[in-house]
This record gives structure tokens, C-alpha cells and sequence, in this order.
């Protein structure tokens, strides 16, 4: 069975939407009749032949139309300025802008880890409070896209699963803070396949280490968020999209042993 959405006339921020999750999320927000904006800091890449195009210059080509590009860093007061005063309406926005790279405390810079931080928990912060009037007037929603990070520990990204441990507890923050005209939920992602995964697992198959059997997709994150977004009861609430989690290492050593 399908379960289909209908977002027409509904407007719809998807921050770094423009690769990977976010273009998923932004892609399927379209398709079912939204307006998208999308953001993120550099030009959107182009799009394999065949494919849908977030570019600014391939909008009106794509097969998913509705969906508009405006560069902003999410990071940058005046970016987040001129990316909200274009827009009068606004009904849900998705909080998707994030990442880390590898970086073990030791030895590292101190001015990264703060930049990763500001990155995953402060500006979707700054991004749901300058939102606030606008999904008020509309009754809107915010999905925080959260990590499995910051759930269990996070060894060489540690700043980042710390970030994303306080923008979970951010979002339940504001459910109730801003209930009953707004809600605010949280998607927890586990180990996702996108274009970066390859390199991102050491070019493993790391769905073998999910009872699922294989990694999370934009598809089933963007299926998450348009049933989050959509208007209902449900605010303050975690969903945790990551296939029934990671096989801990310790039974595979375990099941050896016995052997």
C-alpha cells in the first residue's frame, strides 16, 4: 500500500536540500504539490542525466518542479535574513543542514568542533526561531533531522554527536514551548546510504550490520517527514528511522566464541 500526501499550496524550507537526505526530502515534498525552497551554501551539483535537477538554473526543466534555490549559510544572521524576508507564508520547515567530518578530539582544531556545533545545533535553532511567526500563522511544523549520533556514542565525530544529542533535546524543547500553535518533532537517522556513504564507510557494506539489511534512504527519511509535517497530534516525538538499529559488534565476537 502507498500512502500519499497532498502539500498543495503548502510552502515548505528544506535547509541543505540540495544533495543527499535533504534532496530527498526536498524532492518528495514537491512531488506532492509543495512549494520548496531549498538552501545551502554552494550551487546545488548537477544532476545525472535523467534525474531530477535542484540546480537554479534547471528548475522549470525538472521532473520535480516547485522546487527553488536560494544560497544561504544557515550558520550566517544575514543569510537567514534574506533567505526569511522572501517569504510570506511558510508551513513547515525541515532542519536537514548538518555534518561532520572525521575528526578524533586529539590533535584536532578547537575552531572546527565549534563549527561543527554551530553547524548541528545552533543554526537549526536560529532557523526554527526566525520561522516561528510564519508556521504560527499557518499552523505550521518543524523536523529536526537528528543522528543516531547522538544516541550512542560517536567515537571520531564526537562534537557532532553532541550536537546532535542537544538538537533532539532541542526539539522537545520547543514542542512544548511553542505547543499548541507549532510542533516540533525529530527524525533519527542511522546509517543512510547517499551519495557520500562510500567514502563515509570506507567504501563498505555496512547494511549487513543492520537488522534490516541494508542502510536508510532519502526515500524512507523524505516518507517520515511528510507524515511528521502533516497536521496532527504528534509533537515532541523521536522517530528513529535506522532499520532496528546497529547489531551490536559484541554478539558477532559472542556467536564466534560458541562456534
Amino acid at each position: 500500500m502507498t500512502v500519499t500526501y497532498d502539500y498543495m499550496g503548502k510552502v515548505v524550507l528544506v535547509t541543505g536540500g540540495t544533495r543527499g537526505i535533504g534532496a530527498g526530502i526536498a524532492t518528495a515534498f514537491a512531488t506532492a504539490g509543495a512549494e520548496v525552497i531549498v538552501c545551502a551554501r554552494h550551487d546545488p551539483p548537477p544532476a545525472p542525466l535523467g534525474t531530477p535537477s535542484l540546480g537554479p538554473s534547471a528548475v522549470d526543466a525538472a521532473p520535480v518542479e516547485g522546487v527553488r534555490f536560494v544560497r544561504a549559510d544557515v550558520r550566517d544572521a544575514d543569510d537567514l535574513e534574506r533567505l526569511f524576508s522572501g517569504l510570506d507564508r511558510l508551513d513547515v520547515v525541515v532542519n536537514n543542514a548538518g555534518g561532520s567530518p572525521y575528526a578524533p578530539l586529539e590533535g584536532t582544531s578547537p575552531r572546527l568542533h565549534a563549527r561543527v556545533v554551530e553547524l548541528n545545533l545552533i543554526a537549526p535553532m536560529l532557523v526554527a526561531q526566525r520561522a516561528y511567526p510564519l508556521l504560527a500563522a499557518s499552523g505550521g511544523s518543524v523536523v529536526m533531522i537528528g543522528s543516531s549520533s547522538g544516541v550512542r556514542p560517536s567515537p571520531g565525530t564526537s562534537a557532532y554527536g553532541a550536537a546532535k544529542a542537544g538538537l533532539h533535546h532541542l526539539a522537545s524543547c520547543l514542542a512544548a514551548e511553542w505547543a499548541p500553535d507549532v510542533r516540533v518533532n525529530t527524525v533519527v537517522v542511522g546509517l543512510a546510504a547517499t551519495e557520500d556513504s562510500a567514502d563515509h564507510y570506507g567504501g563498505k557494506d555496512v547494511g549487513t550490520a543492520i537488522p534490516a539489511g541494508r542502510m536508510a534512504t532519502p526515500a524512507d527519511v523524505a516518507s517520515v517527514c511528510l507524515w511528521l509535517a502533516a497536521p496532527g497530534y504528534v509533537t515532541g516525538a523521536q522517530v528513529h528511522v535506522h532499520g532496528g538499529g546497529e547489531i551490536p559488534a559484541w554478539q558477532n565476537l559472542a556467536s564466534k566464541d560458541i562456534s
